[in-house]
């Protein structure tokens, strides 16, 4: 038994009612003692005088575990794993048994299940010998494992009268959970989008998704909650389980993680791997691949909070191309469907009064390069004209008398649509339809967490069983994306989905979800922890995470230097849309021209990265490696761990450093090329940063002079104005871009510029670029693409730089490239350059920059550079 007391406070957005849950009395162990086993296929399943437990290997590197309890079972205990991605196929299991332990092992990673009492602790099998053999190292062990308890909650409702007496209800909940040792030094990453520092350790939260508007420096609770963590030791705890609950990673009790929930499933999963991007890949692996997204959901998007007209539609899109601004997007919120912010939610039908001709609009705007996008909630309010249809096609979700749940929130009087049950998604797909056969191209999901749920929401799953909304609130814009990603396949099984939405789960990646961080103060509070959720997000399977560029709410004036600083960061993350309540304009083009002159810049840079961007979508999609990545990454002492010694590093400095990586979010590596620092304070001049092993060079130059290069593992000040960002690329890499265009309606890579960063400490590097069509679903699983191989070789002082092609193609694609290659930090002229060892005289070395261009041909035959 133990005892303890922890107390969360969450607000409904914009409503008064308030939820603390009191987590204190006592929790007492359920460990049990080993019975017997038994192999069914490749699941092992252990009964012990309290449980069952199942174990499940996936993967190269993952092992699930499920306790079923004999009794004292939560609500919803039965449900369904919604993490693990559908169809995954269990790996198998090499079992060794004596009379105190049960062993599994998988690959590299060990189960060792002690009989009496029962615990499982994780071993990893370290790619290091000492003494001449492969050592196992404790990666995680259960202290107590399973466990049951109690929370109390307490509900506050403040007093109509405006008096300080607030009405309070308490109840008791029972809990169920899991509890783990960790050791002392090891630093955790996790939960979610949450703005806590990048090591959680130390800190306790809940899992619930509620939305925290106007956010800043500081939030234990938002959107987003991923149950999980991962750790400085190369593994990562995924809480399978879908209910309200906690996390407390080592605040109440040192060196204690615990997981509980008052509801569903007691499951978790161990992955483990020797990297971080390995460990990555075995994460997704189990819970699913982010789909490759469309290549114009890399370019630029117009948004505000909202358009309220077609025509106010069509002159935002005209103002963007008489500017000469690339546009690829328009979003519309909810004024599409109602003149007011209260009173038409779930009308999900245009207001003709507004939009008098909406498909001929989308028509227009499309023929302009401009996609439509359209808002839509999962709330249909008592006064929208679509709540009767609603409720008789038994479409929402219900009370205990089976009657559409009605409650009352800030947009009015409302039901929630039932996205778990069949009649529910059906109801809710035709009106998608109805929206794609009008020319909508893409789908912003809002307020899923849901914004408001009340607890005695219920929710009928396709089996027909009745789940409450406590053991269900955390996977409803899961499912909500799951919906909406199979009904578009259904649609048109040939095109890529686009689903923005602010609120999912473990694996929501795999239906293409692709998340925002709220709604973010629109300030330089609010932009200083943008890194860190898109770390944190990414890291855990959500790569495309991202912010409403500029901020979101409040605002009195605009604020011209902070509006800038987090549009030229947006150009390294990986969605760039801006978006704002409209009292400030959100959107560039109508701002002063000192503004659009800057950013005008960096938003055609945005567009010229395509292809590198492109690529970096395709890593992801196929290994799950993010896009923005932390520098722990690159970290040199973790790369060079003394062999002898396995995961021990070489002296305490070097562990402490490496350590201190793990806290860093104010720089971080846009793929494997840039270095990003974003400024989030006003009046910077200059910021610090730790550079990575390795030479790197100034990104942004005056093109009167070379750009200046640094020595890595070393922190270096930067020199920074408004009209740049400090931004670093690393020595031996290649960055692929296109010549400017309008939107991706034009995208070009016949004509491309090939970027090679060359220094002599770099003795060889290789890159791939990833082409296709841009728009084919599954183009990578149907070999419809193409890679384009590059590599330099530098030996004394000749460089080679080797060009290749692979891959069946796609239509479209050019049947050669005109190419322009620009060598960088080129100090003397060559005295020979050679293609395919034929002498060419049209090469240009620039002095001033240090630059060597090469301008030919590519008919994607195999050829070699050679600078003498």
């Amino acid at each position: 038994m133990r005892l303890f007391t922890l107390k969360y406070c969450t607000a409904y957005l914009l409503t008064s009612v308030l939820t603390c849950l009191f987590f204190s009395g006592q929790s007492l162990a359920s460990t049990g003692n080993y019975l017997s086993h038994k192999l069914e296929g490749n699941t092992v399943v252990i009964s012990t005088n309290v449980a069952t437990v199942t174990l499940n290997a996936y993967g190269e590197g993952a092992i699930a575990i499920h306790y079923q309890s004999h009794k004292d079972k939560l609500p919803a205990s039965q449900l369904p794993s919604f993490a693990i991605k559908e169809q995954a196929v269990n790996s198998s299991f090499v079992i060794k048994e004596d009379n105190q332990q049960l062993t599994l092992t998988l690959n590299k990673l060990s189960a060792v299940i002690n009989k009496s009492p029962f615990s499982i602790s994780y071993f990893q099998k370290s790619k290091y010998q000492k003494n001449g053999k492969h050592e196992d190292t404790l990666l995680i062990a259960e202290q107590q494992g399973f466990f049951s308890g109690t929370v109390n909650e307490v509900t506050e409702t403040p007093a109509i009268d405006g008096s300080s007496t607030a009405t309070k209800i308490t109840k008791k909940l029972p809990v169920q959970g899991f509890r783990f040792h960790l050791n002392d030094t090891e630093k955790l990453l996790g939960g979610g989008e949450r703005v806590l520092g990048m090591d959680r350790r130390g800190h306790s939260f809940p899992l619930y998704n509620r939305a925290h508007y106007g956010y800043t420096t500081h939030s234990e609770q938002m959107n987003f909650s991923i149950p999980a963590v991962m750790s400085s030791n190369k593994y990562i705890v995924l809480f399978d389980n879908s209910a309200k609950g906690y996390m407390d990673l080592a605040k109440k009790e040192q060196n204690i993680l615990e997981f509980s929930a008052v509801a569903g499933r007691m499951a978790y999963i161990v992955f483990s791997a020797d990297s971080y991007p390995k460990l990555i890949n075995n994460y997704v692996d189990v819970t699913g691949k982010q789909p490759l997204p469309p290549r114009w959901s890399l370019g630029n998007y117009a948004s505000r909070f909202g358009y309220r007209s077609e025509a106010e539609v069509r002159a935002t899109v005209n103002k963007f191309i008489d500017l000469d601004f690339p546009l690829d997007a328009l979003i519309l919120d909810l004024y599409w469907f109602g003149k007011d912010i209260k009173g038409h939610m779930g009308n999900l039908a245009w207001d003709k009064n507004a939009f008098p001709e909406p498909e001929k609009m989308i028509r227009d705007i499309k023929k302009q390069g401009v996609k439509t996008i359209l808002i839509t909630e999962p709330f249909v309010l008592s006064t929208s004209s679509k709540w009767q249809d609603a409720v008789e096609q038994q479409a929402l979700a219900t009370d205990a008398q089976g009657k559409a749940k009605q409650f009352d929130f800030y947009f009015g009087n409302t039901g929630l649509v039932d996205v778990f049950s069949d009649k529910g998604q059906q109801w809710f797909n035709d009106i998608y339809r109805q929206l794609y056969q009008q020319g909508v191209t893409g789908w912003w999901g809002d307020l899923g967490e849901p914004e408001v749920h009340p607890s005695d929401t219920l929710h009928t799953l396709s089996d027909g069983s009745l789940v409450n909304a406590d053991a269900i609130h955390n996977v409803y814009g899961h499912q909500w994306a799951k919906m909406v990603f199979d009904n578009q396949l259904k649609m048109d099984p040939e095109q890529r989905p686009f689903i923005l939405m602010r609120s999912g789960f473990a694996g929501s990646q795999r239906y293409g979800m692709i998340p925002w961080t709220g709604d973010v103060s629109r300030s330089w509070d609010g932009l200083k922890p943008q890194v860190e959720l898109s770390l944190q997000m990414s890291l855990l399977g959500m790569a495309y995470t991202h912010s409403d560029l500029g901020g979101f709410a409040g605002g009195e004036t605009f604020n011209q230097e902070m509006y800038i600083r987090w549009l030229q960061y947006g150009v390294f993350q990986p969605i760039y849309r801006p978006h704002a309540q409209d009292n400030i304009a959100p959107e560039v083009v109508f701002h002063d021209k000192q503004t659009q002159d800057i950013l005008r810049t960096f938003i055609k840079l945005r567009y010229k990265l395509l292809p590198y961007n492109y690529s970096l979508a395709y890593q992801n999609s196929t290994t799950g490696m993010p896009l923005m990545r932390p520098l722990f990454f690159e970290n040199k002492f973790e790369q060079e761990l003394e062999q002898e010694l396995g995961s021990e590093l070489k002296n305490n400095v070097e562990q402490e450093n490496y350590l201190a990586s793990f806290d860093n979010a104010s720089s971080y590596l846009w793929g494997d090329a840039f270095l990003v620092t974003p400024v989030v304070a006003a009046n910077v001049s200059s910021v610090a940063v730790n550079l990575p092993g390795g030479v790197w060079f100034d990104y942004f130059t005056n093109g009167n002079e070379p750009a200046k290069n640094y020595q890595g593992g070393q922190t270096v000040n930067l020199a920074t104005s408004l009209e740049t960002l400090p931004v670093l690329v690393r020595a031996g890499a290649f960055i692929p871009m296109i010549n400017d265009i309008q939107s991706t309606q034009y995208y070009d890579a016949s004509k491309l510029t090939l970027h090679y960063y060359a220094d002599k400490s770099v003795t060889s590097a290789n890159y791939e670029m990833y082409e296709d069509d841009g728009k084919t679903y599954q183009a990578i699983e149907k070999g419809l693409f193409e890679l384009l191989q590059f590599s330099a070789q530098q030996q004394q002082k000749q460089l080679t730089i080797k060009l290749n092609r692979s891959g069946k193609g796609y239509n479209g694609m050019p049947q050669a490239r005109t190419m322009t290659l620009v060598i960088h930090n080129i100090t003397q002229v060559p005295n020979k350059i050679s293609l395919n060892n034929k002498v060419i005289n049209n090469a240009v070395w620039q002095d001033t920059e240090n630059t060597l261009t090469i301008d030919f041909t590519w008919q994607h035959q195999p050829l070699t550079l050679t600078i003498q």
